[in-house]
């Protein structure tokens, strides 16, 4: 009988990865899956109590790869707030395209939309973490308790702006996804115009891309 290996959470990661783009499906059992990956069950519950939160830890994963790649960056260090969620998304997307069949396969092949979200759960804590970290200006109301909501507002608007962009990722055929690039681009540059109450221009031109790419194409 071979001996049983040494295992760390990023292999339980990548075996489990492994497996549903082999099989489309995720394993039968936990038991199962120690047993093909020859580790002891017990190591698995260790990292996760499931397989459902071993995939929401997946996205959070990803989210702090591109954080900690950020971080070992001076330029980013120096970046106004505008600028670093941008290279934070460009960063974030790269992140997902290395890792993109598993992507399509958690998100775009689940019917359940709700179920999809679920398995984005601790990446959206973390993201939003992330955003009220930056410190977004927006229009000062001089009032706390409608601060604190227009806090919440941003950061739930921005989690769904991400959420939009990781839709528009998906079903982007652009090559090296070009067009991804394109969108981030314009839909955090005009976020930002708009909480700077100076939406004008930057909105037009994302909605003209939006429209090209949404409704010409059909």
């Amino acid at each position: 009988m071979a001996k049983k290996k040494t295992i760390k959470q990023s292999d339980i990661i990548d075996a489990y990865m492994d497996h549903v783009l082999m099989h489309d499906h995720k394993p039968k059992s936990v038991y199962a899956f120690a047993k093909d990956n020859n580790f002891d069950e017990q190591k698995f519950y260790e990292f996760f109590a499931s397989f459902e939160a071993l995939e929401q830890s997946i996205f959070k994963i990803f989210f702090e790869n591109a954080q900690t790649a950020l971080e070992k960056s001076d330029d980013y260090k120096n970046f106004d707030t505008r600028n670093k969620l941008l290279s934070f998304y460009f960063t974030f997307f790269e992140i997902l395209t290395a890792n993109r069949s598993y992507v399509v396969h958690a998100i775009d092949n689940d019917k359940n939309q709700l179920k999809s979200l679920k398995k984005l759960s601790k990446l959206k804590k973390h993201f939003t973490n992330y955003i009220e970290f930056l410190d977004i200006k927006s229009i000062d109301l001089k009032q706390e308790q409608l601060e604190k909501i227009q806090n919440r507002s941003i950061k739930e608007s921005m989690w769904l702006q991400l959420l939009l962009t990781i839709k528009f990722w998906l079903d982007d055929t652009s090559a090296s996804f070009e067009k991804t690039d394109i969108y981030i681009e314009k839909s955090v540059n005009s976020s930002f115009d708009l909480m700077d109450t100076t939406p004008l221009q930057s909105l037009i031109d994302f909605g003209k891309f939006i429209y090209k790419e949404k409704i010409q194409t059909r």
